[in-house]
């Protein structure tokens, strides 16, 4: 009975700190034929008391999803790999062009404006949450589109 009733107790834990986090504004932009990689773009809020940290992701349509930054080195600017984005508590994160973003590494197909990119986010306290990335034309900058 007690192992049933901390298992419970664990799993209400768990899904008040999935309901922490909201994604909001997912988007990747479509990519040109036979290119091999994308960037996956979003905010990520965190209501909760407490901080959190997107640890990983992952999408059926690439080999492997990537954190990554990009940082101003005197007039060149670098990207490069990071284990993880920090998402403070009561607070946002977010992943645009020129900045953290997320990097689809080899991609099945190009992706195309309209269609939407399963994404799995791996959060160190809320746990796994799906989204879809709305794919938009290549030359968007980022902000919610209107259609």
């Amino acid at each position: 009975m007690r192992i049933a009733i901390a298992g419970l107790l664990a799993a209400l834990c768990f899904a008040a700190h999935a309901a922490d986090i909201e994604v909001r504004d997912a988007w990747s932009r479509a990519t040109p034929p036979g290119a091999k990689i994308a960037a996956g773009y979003m905010e990520i809020r965190n209501s909760g008391a407490q901080a959190d940290r997107l640890v990983s992701a992952s999408s059926p349509l690439a080999k492997r999803v990537e954190l990554h930054v990009t940082e101003r080195d005197g007039e060149i600017m670098k990207m490069r790999q990071v284990k993880h984005y920090d998402i403070r508590a009561r607070g946002a994160y977010t992943l645009e062009p020129g900045g953290a973003h997320l990097m689809l590494v080899d991609v099945q197909r190009p992706l195309k404006k309209g269609e939407r990119v399963p994404l799995k986010l791996r959060f160190e306290r809320a746990g796994d949450i799906e989204v879809q990335l709305e794919v938009r034309d290549l030359a968007a900058r980022g902000g919610h589109q209107h259609h």
